[in-house]
């Protein structure tokens, strides 16, 4: 699977239909885009479709009816649209998500690995402020790999 980079803004027209990014088509594997509400920020988490079977059998590892996979998955997979890319690249936004993000004219669309992020740009600007502060105050890097020493 190819990584979800970079920052790109895009228009998004009257009928909610924004055009992914053409680095982020790439990385998408059926030519389908799945996103959702974000559970921890004013934003849509974006994912090829072949990454929500990943998503679900991590889920797994919670018991079956358990409140907490119950939230988990009710946030996620309740929540969540397939979207197929028309032959421009472009997909059709649900005006709930589109609500939910507060997006209108501009979308952001952030590279964040295997997933991606659809933002207000000025959302956007201030979440990386915040994420920049957080990653300095908190000292954080990134956690070596199993059997990298």
């Amino acid at each position: 699977m190819s990584l979800f980079l970079s920052t790109t803004i895009n228009k998004i027209d009257k009928k909610g239909r924004v055009s992914i990014p053409s680095g982020f088509r790439t990385s998408l594997t059926q030519g389908a885009v799945v996103l959702f509400r974000s559970p921890i920020h004013d934003c849509l988490e974006g994912f090829d479709v072949s990454f929500m079977d990943e998503m679900s059998a991590r889920l797994d590892h919670f018991d079956l009816f358990s409140e907490v996979q119950d939230d988990l998955a009710l946030s996620i997979f309740g929540n969540s649209v397939s979207l197929t890319l028309d032959e421009t690249g472009r997909v059709v936004v649900p005006t709930a998500l589109l609500g939910f993000a507060g997006l209108t004219d501009q979308v952001a669309f952030v590279g964040m690995g295997r997933k991606f992020q659809v933002w207000a740009p000025e959302a956007l600007e201030s979440r990386k402020i915040e994420a920049r502060s957080n990653v300095h105050a908190q000292k954080l890097t990134i956690p070596k790999g199993a059997g990298h020493e």
